[in-house]
């Protein structure tokens, strides 16, 4: 059972449908995400489904696998016994599944039905005027204190373009997951809006065409920007990824094949066209793309020389300005998938190509880096599921360079005991632009590990979960001049009461490398920097109308005879709902005493709908903000969030063109969705 299942356990399904469900399905990887990470995408879906829930009888494995919280080896079992057993009567059945237990088959409930949904053949102008939904999202947002980039005026200095203001817009159209239309529009603060290279409005344009059931062969067809989950995403995984953390089912990856690609991230998607093809037991998805970068790109005689790719989607400055859509990317190639009863294989064929040549770093750790015009990669993939074994990998090479491989499996032991083990190799060339699998390090290069762990139910309200990674990466990194190694451990026991709250306590243990630097030394030595991390959450539902959360939290660094610092934070939460639901509060204040950046503590914040907040806590302060939904009407909902920030240790806020002169931030969010 995952630790999203075990949240929801108590009142994660009341705040599910108040739009809460990410911090439920993010808390876990926060530290890996960093502060701005986009889970719009994995949200937009969720909320569609809650009001449309997928049919037992009908829905697919990238379907089950889109929900997130379901494990593969779960997806599986589920798809295996409707294909053994027949139809699904009722949704009682799902106790009769491997693997499925209360709380999972309760969460799930919300999302499932047994029943019969249309077919492309009954499509007609009519039913899609009588049927069809539309959804216009408004976004505003701002820093109130001024910032140091916006007072610059010298044309010869790095200053902010534009103005304090970030907007976006979202527009979508949905006839019954049959036909999809939808509109993405953003600017960041900073960025020039109807000036300069953003002549056309907004920084940020995104839209696609989704038809889905064409015909018994031609299931899916995206036209404009989409995103391609392949495998174990060694060489193709757009969009948001789970890393190491206390859900049993971030183990392996669930890829949900090709999907239209709803997200403001600006990158790490593909603009083209891309199909879902089925012929019997077999699966293809054919596709191409042509991606405009952003990057440093030097013009010479005869070719361009790309140093670098700017995948920050920010261009507030000059510098970022003419970064800004110089980069010419074309990628194309095929997934295939055969399936056989519960043996799944694929193959991935991807072709990238650029419209000048890479250039890598002249630094010797940059050495086995990506150089070139174009790269080509050739890959296979498998799961198998075994009764209560669940095994998986993939394996993929660079023509020319080198290899990577992920394998391992997920088993239930018992009723009350599943383990899991991940074992990756990744060849310090091997390159690959849109690989996300799991990993210690940022890229699928230059790692070797294996990532083990356990899940024991004591009682049916006491779960256990711990793991261990051990890793090693092989060649020279960032701030690692040799060789280095590493451990990651972490073990979390979480006491729910049913629908009333839980008591968790974690503990997470980290040692790894890195270059210390020793008076008279002509060269760097490698040290052990070791961190400590201890949590304890508590959360409870008082009655309908009033929740709280509360946290404490320690983190404590230690990097050999080089620097020592410690930090702590808590927080208070409290969740209000009233009028019969048309009006929504959740409240948090938190002070944190944290010595440096060395010992910084992330938590995750609520925020408007299909928005995200991972702010780093570092320094001493108190941190508060405020969210307010207020429905309207039936079609209209709106949303406020104010956050504001003030330290006890600082004259000033930031540094560069984002220093505040003062010693408090403050911000401010409006949102409207207008639905008909």
């Amino acid at each position: 059972m995952s630790l999203i299942i075990t949240i929801c356990a108590s009142n994660c399904f009341a705040q599910l449908q108040e739009t809460t469900i990410e911090e439920s399905l993010l808390e876990q990887i926060s530290e890996e995400l960093g502060e701005n990470v986009d889970v719009s995408d994995v949200l937009e879906r969720l909320q569609y489904v809650l009001r449309h829930p997928y049919d037992l009888n009908k829905v697919t494995e990238e379907e089950l696998a889109g929900l997130v919280f379901l494990s593969p080896q779960q997806i599986s079992n589920l798809i295996a016994h409707r294909e053994e057993s027949g139809d699904f009567i009722n949704i009682l059945e799902l106790q009769g599944i491997v693997g499925m237990d209360m709380k999972t088959i309760n969460l799930l409930r919300s999302f499932v039905k047994v029943g019969e949904v249309s077919s492309f053949k009954d499509l007609s102008w009519k039913s899609i005027r009588q049927d069809d939904e539309h959804s216009l999202l408004l976004r505003y947002g701002r820093t109130l204190e001024n910032q140091q980039g916006y007072d610059i005026n010298d044309t010869e200095r790095s200053q902010y373009l534009g103005d304090k203001n970030a907007y976006s817009l979202r527009y979508r159209w949905n006839y019954q997951q049959k036909l999809k239309i939808g509109i993405n529009a953003e600017k960041d603060a900073g960025e020039p809006f109807f000036k300069l290279k953003q002549n056309a409005g907004f920084d940020f344009y995104s839209g696609y065409l989704e038809v889905n059931d064409i015909s018994k062969v031609i299931q899916k067809i995206v036209i404009g920007d989409y995103s391609l989950q392949i495998g174990q995403g060694v060489i193709l995984w757009n969009g948001l990824s789970f890393g190491k953390g206390a859900w049993i089912g971030a183990v392996a990856r669930q890829g949900i094949g090709l999907r239209s690609y709803s997200s403001m991230n600006e990158n790490n998607f593909q603009r083209g066209i891309s199909a879902r093809l089925k012929f019997k037991n077999i699966e293809w998805t054919p596709f191409v793309a042509y991606n405009q970068l952003s990057g440093n790109v030097e013009e010479t005689d005869s070719l361009k020389l790309i140093r670098t790719i700017n995948i920050s989607g920010l261009h507030r400055t000059p510098t970022e300005q003419s970064y800004r859509n110089t980069i010419g990317q074309l990628v194309a190639g095929s997934a295939i998938k055969y399936n056989y009863n519960r043996l799944k294989l694929g193959f991935t064929a991807l072709y990238t190509g650029f419209r000048g040549k890479k250039i890598k770093s002249d630094d010797i750790r940059n050495q086995y880096d990506f150089e070139g015009s174009n790269l080509m990669q050739l890959g296979v993939d498998y799961n198998y599921n075994f009764r209560n074994f669940y095994f998986f990998g993939e394996t993929a090479h660079n023509i020319g360079s080198g290899f990577a491989t992920v394998n391992g499996l997920i088993a239930s032991l018992h009723t009350k005991v599943s383990v899991f083990a991940n074992y990756r190799n990744f060849q310090r060339n091997y390159h690959g632009f849109y690989a996300q699998t799991l990993s210690e390090g940022t890229g699928v290069a230059n790692e070797k590990g294996l990532y083990a762990g356990l899940v024991y139910h004591v009682t049916r309200k006491f779960e256990w979960v711990n793991y261990v990674d051990v890793f090693k990466f092989p060649w020279l990194r960032f701030r690692e001049d040799g060789p280095s190694d590493g451990v990651d451990f972490l073990s979390q026991a979480t006491y729910s009461w049913y629908k009333r709250g839980k008591f968790v306590l974690r503990y997470r243990y980290r040692i790894k490398q890195e270059n210390l630097a020793l008076p008279q030394a002509n060269e760097n030595i490698l040290a052990d920097v070791v961190r400590n991390q201890f949590r304890v959450d508590y959360e409870y539902k008082l009655n309908d109308t009033w929740n709280i959360k509360s946290r404490a939290e320690l983190s404590l660094f230690d990097k050999k005879k080089e620097s020592r610092s410690e930090g702590y934070m808590i927080f208070q939460d409290v969740y209000w709902k009233g009028l019969k639901n048309k009006l929504q509060l959740n409240s948090r204040v938190s002070y944190f005493n944290i010595k440096d950046y060395d010992s910084r503590i992330y938590a995750y914040e609520s925020d408007v709908l299909y928005g995200a907040s991972f702010p780093m806590y570092y320094d001493q302060g108190i941190r508060s903000y405020v969210n307010v939904r207020w429905r309207l009407s039936r079609h209209i909902d709106f949303w406020l969030r104010y956050s504001i920030t003030s330290y006890l240790d600082r004259e000033n806020i930031g540094s560069g063109l984002d220093l505040i002169k003062g010693n408090r931030r403050s911000d401010i969010k409006l949102q409207v969705r207008w639905q008909w």
